[in-house]
């Protein structure tokens, strides 16, 4: 069956979900405002609309607006009554989080990360406590540049980080320490510690000449990491370490190269079709502001 799902803003980011949404067969309705929208949706041959209340009924709503405006454009959808799956992270404050509490059966978080076929075999090995049990995870997403102006970057990166540490390690750690990184007067990035026993220590940065996107699981009875985004394997080392000699031999563990932005899509399509819902849930979303805001204050930032 062919669905129609309403697409509200089509900027640098929403051409992607346009294009995989039409991938999947979805006839595609784009709120687009500004000339250079308004091209990507037609482009991507999406119909087009100039505000929400002239979306025609459609079967569910994908929101790619900027950050600060997520909790606004949810609240406008909500009479229609139907799915509405949304940018991370769900709102830029705790209290804008929570006051969508009220239409949670309707809210999903598109936490792309979480579909990323490395991370998803992290968490297997955390949960099979393949390598034994789990002491901590460490991840990183540094580089140069934040293409957002509605919000500083650590809204922009650390909610993939929290997202990573909610599907490898099952829960949601909560906020233990931080100290935020500065160019001038802006914050620009953050190093975090949420939790103990386990932990997850990450760091977030627009100021870094290298760019990474990693994640390494740490075990008692070894390592496994994913070096980059596009890695095409999971790196396993046996053993404990510290000792004389050279390191053990790793294994690489093959992943498949699956783009989880179109993983997630697919899930949320298959969820209008009767299937099982997204991964992440607005509670899930309104968890990880929450941890987020906690790690700012510890910061010193604004919350």
């Amino acid at each position: 069956m062919t669905r129609h799902v309403g697409l509200v803003g089509c900027g640098s980011w929403g051409r992607y979900i346009l294009r995989d949404l039409r991938l999947l067969g979805c006839t595609v309705t784009a709120v687009a405002r500004s000339a250079e929208s308004r091209q990507r949706a037609r482009e991507g041959g999406a119909d087009i609309v100039s505000s929400v209340e002239e979306l025609p009924d459609v079967d569910g709503i994908v929101v790619a607006t900027p950050t600060a405006t997520h909790a606004e454009v949810i609240r406008s959808l909500l009479e229609r009554q139907v799915p509405i799956f949304v940018e991370k992270p769900l709102a830029n404050s705790a209290a804008a989080a929570a006051a969508l509490a009220d239409a949670e059966d309707l809210l999903f978080i598109m936490d792309k990360w979480r579909y990323h076929p490395g991370i998803t075999e992290l968490g297997r090995i955390a949960r099979t406590e393949e390598l034994g049990p789990v002491v901590g995870l460490q991840t990183s997403r540094v580089g140069w540049d934040n293409p957002h102006d509605d919000v500083d970057s650590i809204w922009v990166l650390a909610p993939h980080d929290l997202a990573i540490g909610l599907e490898i390690l099952g829960e949601l750690l909560p906020a233990h320490a931080a100290v935020a990184e500065f160019d001038g007067d802006q914050p620009v990035g953050l190093m975090s510690l949420c939790g103990t026993r386990p932990w997850h220590a990450f760091e977030v940065s627009t100021r870094r000449r290298d760019r990474s996107r990693s994640a390494r699981l740490l075990c008692r009875n070894g390592i496994a990491e994913l070096g980059d985004s596009f890695a095409e394997h999971v790196r396993i080392t046996r053993g404990a370490s510290g000792r004389p000699g050279v390191p053990p031999d790793p294994e690489m563990r093959p992943i498949t190269d699956e783009m989880p932005l179109l993983l997630e899509l697919q899930e949320f399509v298959r969820y209008l079709d009767g299937g099982p819902p997204p991964r992440s849930s607005y509670r899930d979303g309104a968890a990880i502001v929450r941890v987020l805001t906690d790690l700012r204050q510890l910061a010193g930032l604004k919350a």
